[in-house]
């Protein structure tokens, strides 16, 4: 077929030839760009799970999102990042309810002492009514969007220079936690003198004797090489530690509704799957820690400690928040 193009010009021709042929010129995939910050060590069992995260989103949206994980805190320490994430940036991080619970206090109750102790316990937060009004308040009035919060860091334990096994232990220790007031009064209703300092703050704090101890994972030890610093590892196991990762409600507004999906499902997925993982690694790596000359103490109160946490729900006016999430999943 012989197609003639005299007295149009190059576009009309182009669109002509374009019609015989039967095609429309092709739109370009628009392509989003995630973020993803996070303070742990590249070691960490979390990095691993990002990266699944971040490699799932990819292939579900055919490249149409991708995640850049950051960690070691590259992009900033949680405050900076999650000030930016209120702003409308691409950016997101991997943080904690004790923060978020800055903009909605109730929020915060899901960090403290004994809120929760197994995974069962967190799946069924996920269908929590008064979770989920939170996270909407979060999000209209905050600008942060919850991706998903089951994402469990482990069991969080005393790591000092001195056998601890009861709150009198603890009278007189320094402990670093974060600055958030839950995680404060958590600290210090169960005996200690909390103390906030960035996580990248921790070894050399050990170092010079500013803190006497830290509250962590079992994960974390290695990766931070604290067992260089510390004696003993004290199992009182007085926070599940469940993590949220978080975005901009406006950057995750204008993304298409399928990438949204994909996003928070993928995010569920991997963050079960990486939880479930974590807490199988927490024996090996106590047993690492035995090897190198720490003594892990296991004949801990856990009762003496669950009562002294309580101070901690009543100093914050948390009582009403825990009772009513505890009513929506079914816990005593």
């Amino acid at each position: 077929m012989t197609i003639t193009c005299k007295r149009m010009g190059p576009l009309a021709a182009l669109l002509g030839l374009l019609a015989v042929l039967g095609g429309t010129p092709a739109q370009a995939q628009k392509t989003y760009t995630l973020k993803f910050n996070h303070v742990l060590g590249p070691k960490e069992p979390f990095h691993e799970g990002f990266l699944a995260w971040a490699k799932a989103v990819e292939a579900r949206t055919n490249g149409g999102l991708k995640i850049q994980v950051f960690h070691s805190a590259q992009l900033g320490v949680e405050e900076d990042v999650i000030e930016q994430m209120r702003q409308g940036a691409g950016v997101g991080q991997n943080t904690d309810s004790a923060r978020l619970g800055n903009y909605v206090p109730g929020m915060a109750v899901m960090n403290g002492p004994y809120f929760v102790e197994t995974l069962d316990e967190v799946a069924k937060l996920r269908t929590s009514p008064t979770i989920a009004k939170w996270q909407d308040e979060l999000a209209a009035k905050h600008g942060l969007k919850v991706v998903c919060f089951n994402w469990v860091q482990g069991y969080r334990n005393f790591f000092t220079n001195k056998a601890v096994r009861t709150p009198a232990d603890l009278q007189g220790l320094r402990i670093r936690t974060p600055p958030a007031p839950i995680w404060q009064e958590s600290i210090r209703a169960l005996g200690a003198s909390p103390v906030a300092l960035a996580f990248g703050e921790m070894y050399p704090a050990l170092q010079q004797r500013a803190i006497d101890g830290v509250e962590l994972v079992y994960n974390n030890i290695p990766g931070g090489r604290f067992y260089e610093v510390l004696k003993f590892a004290n199992e009182t196991r007085h926070i599940m530690l469940l993590n949220f990762e978080v975005v901009s409600a406006r950057f995750f507004d204008s993304l298409p509704p399928d990438y949204q999906k994909a996003l928070v499902e993928e995010c569920n997925n991997v963050g079960a799957q990486t939880s479930t993982r974590v807490l199988k690694l927490e024996d090996e790596v106590r047993e690492q820690l035995r090897k190198r000359g720490m003594t892990i103490v296991q004949d801990v109160d856990i009762a003496a400690f669950r009562k002294a946490g309580e101070q901690a729900y009543q100093k914050l006016d948390l009582m009403d928040a825990r009772r009513a999430v505890y009513a929506d999943i079914g816990k005593q």
